[in-house]
């Protein structure tokens, strides 16, 4: 990743959801990975319930 015009290796874990279209709408199922992404970078959160 570029950190202030730096190439800097960083660590990153992938995150993927599979789900039924059928029954669950893809907002739902990308609001969800957004929170957990939210959690994992700051588990402070959810900790605190914030």
């Amino acid at each position: 990743m570029a950190v202030n015009g730096q190439v800097v290796i960083l660590p990153m874990m992938y995150l993927a959801l599979s789900y039924d279209h059928r029954l669950i709408d893809g907002k739902e199922a990308v609001t969800f990975l957004v929170t957990m992404k939210d959690l994992l970078e700051d588990p402070a959160r959810l900790l605190l319930d914030i």
